[in-house]
């Protein structure tokens, strides 16, 4: 199976945000490059947001180029098998934690924004870090750092409020 199919796949089963997925459908159905950097029309990107449960914490990157706290995530790759291959990818990326797993049940999140290069459709899952966990900064980031889950709201946007609240709602 392509990844493209996957998209599709990962999208027609995710349940919550009916319009915005629908776009999303949309947007892969008129785009068949849709989930590349080079569609400048907006892609499909995947990111993970890395909680550590038994801490109460979650990991977020100070973007390099937005300048924002953020969940880890971008761009899918060629290498990708699926959506959820790349959330993990770029978790581990941009995270430097080995180990990370997926949260059961697809997706938590869909959020659509403007970035410097398009829309970006950005599905969204969230990755529990292992016990003992070291995180290690990567060159896509000003800073990373663990927040206690009540301290997001005062450093990030409601994009990355909202899918720390989906995904509590999901542990």
């Amino acid at each position: 199976m392509s990844l493209y199919d996957d998209a599709v796949l990962v999208l027609k089963g995710y349940e919550d945000q009916p319009e915005l997925r629908q776009t999303y459908l949309d947007h892969l159905a008129a785009h068949p490059d849709g989930l590349w950097k080079a569609c400048g029309d907006g892609h499909v990107t995947a990111s993970a947001l890395v909680i550590d449960p038994a801490r109460a914490r979650v990991l977020l990157t100070l973007h390099k180029k937005l300048r924002m706290w953020l969940q880890m995530g971008g761009h899918c790759e060629p290498g990708d098998a699926t959506l959820a291959a790349a959330a993990l990818r770029e978790g581990a990326e941009e995270s430097g934690i080995g180990g990370l797993r997926l949260l059961p049940g697809g997706p938590v999140r869909l959020d659509r924004h403007e970035t410097l290069c398009a829309w970006h459709l950005d599905v969204q899952y969230a990755a529990l870090a292992p016990a003992g966990s070291v995180e290690a900064i990567s060159d896509e980031s000003l800073d990373l750092r663990w927040f206690a889950y009540d301290e997001v709201a005062e450093v990030a946007d409601d994009s990355v409020v909202r899918l720390l609240e989906a995904t509590l709602a999901r542990l």
